[in-house]
Parts: structure tokens; C-alpha cells; sequence
């Protein structure tokens, strides 16, 4: 059930990258690139920073399969799947949670401390969101709106807090996934974002030369 749930999560986030490949109107393989990266490429990062390799989408590459269909679907039925894209969102929710859960697990795994647990949950859930975004020249959507990679960091904490506990990884794994999970869903439906820090009106040189104010 967690290994098709984690196929479905990839599927689901290949489709967010086709489509980001269609709003810039790049080619078939473009499009195909974008799919891949934005399915596996938050795991690969991971895989490469703990050394597990190769990465886990190269052992077993029906993840690859998967994101290849998500391009295939963009490319021949974007309208109708646009038409869904709530039903999209949904999943994409649902993956997030996992991927933060799974990424979390893999960290302790291989003895990572707290800090480095939670970084390896946000990293695998939005990794491939930041690199699909970067090649095409946008500001990556994690540090500027949505309820994402905040929701991810949780995912990884609530994880941490119950293996700590020694519950049972199963356990932990099913809860962290959810909490993910349902923080999206709430951020989705009530519109939730962090504050935004204000812009300065002047460049930081330029008000560090103002005299100071009496």
C-alpha cells in the first residue's frame, strides 16, 4: 500500500512539472524533463547527500515509469486534467505527506541527527519543485507562497518526536504522512501562508550610510 501510495505521490508531482513545462511552452522533452525532475528529484538529491547509491529511482525505475506517464497524460490531455486539478491538488497533498514521512525515515536510517531528519523530510517532499522551478527561471514556489515546505518541516518533526518515543516506525511513518498531509489540505482550502517580511525602501548599503536619527 506505501510503496503504490509513493507512486501515485511521483505521478502526481511529474504532473505539476509538465505542466509548468506547458505554461513555458517548451517542447516534448522539455516537458518530459521537467515531469522527471519534479517527480524523483527531491529523492535523488536526498540519495546523493546520504550516499545511498544509486538513487532509489535508478534501483527501481517504475518511478521513472511513472513520471513519464504524468508527461505523457500533460502532453496529449492537459485540458482535461486541468479541468481536475482540485482532485490534482488533493493528491499532490497526500504525496507531499509521504514523501515527507519517507524522507524522514531514510534520514534516521542512516543516523542523521534531529536537524538533519527534518531537512532530508522538506528536502524530499519539495527537491523537485525547487529544481523544476530553477530551470525555468522562477522564483522556487516554496519561499514565497503556499503552506508547503512548512508543512513538510512538520511532517519530519512529528516523525522525529515519535521514533524518539520509540513508536513503531510504521506507526510514525502513517502519522507524520498525515499530519503533513492534512497541513496542506487546511493551508489549501483557508488560503494559509506564512507572514512575508516587508520590503526595505532602501538597499542595505544605502541605509547603513544614513546618518543616524536624532
Amino acid at each position: 500500500m506505501l510503496y503504490a501510495l509513493d507512486l501515485i505521490g511521483t505521478f502526481v508531482f511529474a504532473l505539476s512539472g509538465a505542466f509548468k513545462g506547458r505554461k513555458h511552452e517548451l517542447d516534448w522533452l522539455g516537458v518530459t524533463v521537467l515531469a522527471v525532475l519534479t517527480g524523483v528529484g527531491g529523492g535523488l538529491m536526498r540519495d546523493m547527500l546520504l550516499g545511498d547509491t544509486p538513487a532509489a529511482a535508478f534501483r527501481d525505475e517504475w518511478y521513472l515509469v511513472a513520471c513519464l506517464l504524468g508527461a505523457g497524460v500533460v502532453i496529449v490531455a492537459a485540458p482535461g486534467v486541468a479541468k481536475r486539478w482540485n482532485r490534482v491538488m488533493i493528491a499532490d497533498a497526500v504525496g507531499l505527506g509521504l514523501f515527507a514521512a519517507l524522507g524522514a525515515a531514510k534520514a534516521a536510517e542512516h543516523g542523521l541527527g534531529p536537524i538533519g531528519v527534518v531537512m532530508m523530510a522538506a528536502l524530499t517532499a519539495t527537491g523537485g519543485g525547487v529544481i523544476r522551478d530553477a530551470l525555468v527561471r522562477e522564483l522556487p514556489a516554496i519561499l514565497h507562497k503556499g503552506f508547503y515546505a512548512t508543512a513538510a518541516l512538520i511532517g519530519g518533526i512529528v516523525f522525529l518526536g515519535l521514533n524518539a518515543l520509540d513508536f513503531s516506525e510504521p506507526f510514525a511513518l502513517g502519522a507524520a504522512a498525515i499530519v503533513c498531509s492534512a497541513l496542506r489540505f487546511y493551508a489549501l482550502v483557508k488560503n494559509v501562508n506564512l507572514p512575508k517580511a516587508e520590503r526595505l525602501n532602501q538597499a542595505p548599503a544605502e541605509l547603513s550610510n544614513q546618518p543616524p536619527e536624532k
